[in-house]
């Protein structure tokens, strides 16, 4: 309740334009909008599109009817983008796609490709979880207050993820463990 309010409170002052409320906006919700982009396009790709998605949000911030609705709210213009650059299958960067980690050798970016596409093949629900606890670094709970899940849902999520991630990497897509 207490981060809904703060949230809301935020949303408030950026709709009177107040820049530090934009920019705490920015702040707290763009490692959720970026880890659930990258369930869809590359890294590069979904560096660019934080920041187009952000320039929507705030653009279009007088259409949000609820402002505690704002984390559903961003992270739907964010799935609508990813989708759009996926249909466009253009990348932004013009640049090769580059895999999550970017120290490393060969080895390491051909692993972390992998595990991203692994990561990709999942639900919806598992992979964009899972991309905000691994690729952004949110713990649970941060997962759960800016999402608008539930902690338990969160915990079901990343735990059916890991599963299902791990038969993926050994090869048996269904998660049954043989």
């Amino acid at each position: 309740m207490e981060r809904e309010d703060a949230t809301a409170g935020m949303v408030q002052a950026a709709r009177a334009g107040d820049g530090d409320a934009m920019d705490r906006l920015y702040r707290r919700f763009a490692p959720v909008v970026h880890g659930v982009l990258l369930g869809y396009v590359q890294r590069a790709d979904a560096d660019d599109l934080t920041q187009d998605v952000f320039e929507t949000a705030l653009r279009r911030l007088h259409e949000l009817r609820e402002d505690a609705a704002f984390p559903g709210w961003v992270v739907s213009i964010a799935r609508r983008a990813a989708l759009d650059a996926r249909r466009r299958r253009t990348p932004f960067t013009g640049v090769a796609p580059e895999p999550a980690t970017a120290p490393g050798g060969v080895e390491d970016r051909v692993e972390a490709e992998r595990l991203l596409d692994a990561i990709r093949a999942l639900p919806e629900a598992y992979r964009e979880t899972l991309l905000l606890r691994l690729a952004e670094g949110l713990t649970g709970p941060e997962i759960a207050a800016r999402t608008g899940l539930t902690s338990g849902s969160v915990r079901v999520n990343l735990h059916r993820g890991m599963a299902l991630l791990r038969a993926a990497l050994a090869g048996n897509p269904r998660g049954t463990g043989t």
